[in-house]
C-alpha cells in the first residue's frame, strides 16, 4: 500500500533546477487518472526540464504532457521557447510542458527517433498521441494542445 509520505513529484526551484519534492499531505494537487494510480501534479506555471533519467516518470505521473526536444544552438527552438512558456502558464494545472535538451539526453532522442528539432511530443495518459516537427505559429500550436484536452 502506498503511504502518504511516499508520494514524490518533480518541481522546478527558483533557479530553474529540477528537484524531487515529497508530498506531506493530500491536497487539491493530488488526483487520479482514469481511476488509476494517483499522481502529484507539478506546481509550476512554467516548463519543467527533464532528462533521460526522469522523462518516463514525468510522462507517467501527469495526465497530459507536451515535451519540447530542443538544443541551445537551434534558432527555431529559441523562437518557440517563449510560446512554450506562455502556454505552460495558460494551461497550468491542465497540461504539463517539459523541455528536453537533445544534446544532453541522447537516449530519449533515439528512443523517439527525433531527427530534427524542435520536435514536440504530446503524451496523454503516458502514451504518445501526437508529434510536431519544426517550429509552428502560436495558433496551430495551441489548437494542437487543445485537441488532446477533450
Amino acid at each position: 500500500m502506498l503511504e502518504l509520505n511516499d508520494i514524490e513529484t518533480l518541481a522546478v526551484d527558483d533557479d530553474g533546477v529540477l528537484v524531487r519534492v515529497r508530498a506531506a499531505s493530500v491536497n487539491a494537487s493530488r488526483r487520479t487518472l482514469n481511476g488509476t494510480a494517483p499522481y502529484v501534479q507539478p506546481m509550476t506555471g512554467k516548463p519543467i526540464h527533464v532528462t533521460d533519467g526522469d522523462f518516463d516518470k514525468v510522462v507517467k505521473e501527469n495526465p497530459y504532457v507536451v515535451v519540447d526536444f530542443w538544443a541551445e544552438w537551434c534558432a527555431p527552438c529559441r523562437a518557440i521557447a517563449p510560446l512554450v512558456e506562455e502556454l505552460a502558464r495558460k494551461y497550468e494545472g491542465t497540461v504539463t510542458f517539459a523541455k528536453l535538451n537533445s544534446d544532453e539526453n541522447p537516449k530519449k532522442v533515439q528512443e523517439f527517433m527525433v531527427m530534427g528539432i524542435p520536435t514536440l511530443l504530446f503524451f496523454k495518459g503516458g502514451k504518445l498521441v501526437d508529434q510536431v516537427i519544426g517550429a509552428m505559429p502560436r495558433g496551430p500550436f495551441e489548437e494542437r494542445v487543445k485537441k488532446h484536452l477533450a
